[in-house]
């Protein structure tokens, strides 16, 4: 009985150790678990860099498609008026070619005449008429009569094939001229439809930046950086700006506050000044003021001023920068079309560019600042 109570605990032991022993061994050793850490950090940084260079990349991405869709309008504006050239030549060639073939036929029916008459008169009938005459003046005067009469029916054959030629012509032209017009207008249909497919892309990736706050939060982080490097870009031009005294004493902007004229015709969409997000609670600071227009609406100078800037700016699209002196400037932005360029004045009421969505985050807008140096005014102080 002693024997079997020692053995027990005996017993007990070992496959206490024998179970830790195996508990053990299946764990892994602390190596592996580094290795495992280590792997998952790294494929959490790779994750968190490609997430980050897709938020730096959609902003790169939105003014690419602003540029091509840019590009794109002047392209389709240029084979609308190739298409148009090309209708209003077959027009011209087409009325040629009645023209011709109009000749044609009056020269055919004189000939038939012709014909006609001489089909009456028979083989004979010239000799019958030569030698019927009277006299010898007279047969004198019938074969002059007789000799001009050859003469047109040689003119009726000769100008016959002329118009026939140039019906031939003129038919030839206006097949060229139809492949021509059905070649511009193809080329026009075919950039029209790279135009929509392009616009579409830019909606679409405007629609994926609403829909995504941590993408949206990435562009307006871009767009303040655009701003601080329109600011940079403002104290510079007030820094040389080549306007004589003469011109910044009768330009006198400053007298002009609360007086300007609207730059555009259209409702005021943003306000001026600071802007909190509901529902993350983020600040940013609108330095401008945003109107709804519609794309190609007429964009105006507010008052006198020297062109200092003309061109695409990111984050802003295409803008024009007006030095109105004394260091007052005035900014459009998101334009379409630009009518003025870098050295130009303009008066106020002047067209300066049309209105359009370059650089806008929601379609047609026209962006507007009034700036004394860096520091950004309130627009509506301003206009009037």
């Amino acid at each position: 009985m002693r024997k079997a109570w020692i053995g027990a605990p005996l017993l007990l032991i070992v496959s206490i150790v024998g179970l830790t022993g195996t508990a053990h061994a299946e764990e892994p050793d602390e190596g592996e678990k580094l290795r495992d850490l280590r792997e998952q950090i790294l494929e959490s940084r790779e994750r968190v860099g490609e997430r980050e260079r897709e938020e730096r990349e959609i902003f790169e991405r939105l003014e690419q498609l602003d540029m091509s869709l840019d590009r794109m309008v002047s392209e389709v504006a240029e084979a609308r008026r190739l298409a148009d050239r090309a209708a209003e030549a077959l027009g011209r060639t087409r009325a040629r070619a009645e023209e011709a073939t109009a000749r044609l036929e009056e020269t055919r029916r004189a000939m038939s005449r012709r014909v006609v008459a001489l089909y009456k008169m028979g083989d004979v009938g010239p000799l019958r008429v030569l030698f019927s005459s009277a006299s010898l003046p007279e047969m004198f005067t019938r074969a002059s009569t007789l000799r001009k009469l050859l003469e047109h029916d040689a003119d009726l054959v000769a100008r016959y094939r002329r118009d026939q030629a140039a019906v031939e012509v003129a038919r030839r032209n206006a097949e060229e001229g139809a492949r021509l017009r059905d070649l511009a207008a193809s080329d026009l249909e075919a950039r029209r439809r790279d135009h929509e497919a392009e616009r579409a892309t830019k909606t679409a990736l405007l629609a994926r930046v609403r829909e995504d706050r941590t993408l949206e939060r990435a562009v307006l982080v871009e767009l303040e950086r655009a701003a601080r490097a329109l600011e940079e870009k403002l104290v510079s031009l007030g820094e040389s700006s080549r306007l004589d005294v003469a011109t910044l004493d009768a330009m006198n902007f400053a007298s002009h506050r609360g007086r300007l004229p609207a730059p555009v015709r259209g409702e005021r969409r943003t306000a001026f000044g600071r802007v909190v997000d509901e529902e993350y609670g983020t600040e940013t600071f609108n330095k401008g003021i945003e109107f709804a227009v519609d794309h190609g609406d007429s964009v105006r100078a507010v008052a006198f001023g020297e062109v200092r800037f003309a061109g695409w700016f990111r984050g802003y699209g295409k803008i024009v920068i007006l030095d109105h002196g004394s260091q007052y400037f005035t900014v459009s932005g998101h334009l379409a079309e630009l009518f003025v360029e870098v050295g130009q004045t303009v008066d106020r009421g002047d067209t300066i560019a049309t209105a359009g969505d370059t650089g806008s985050l929601s379609g047609p807008s026209f962006y507007f600042e009034v700036r004394q140096g860096g520091e950004p005014l309130d627009p509506m102080d301003w206009l009037d």
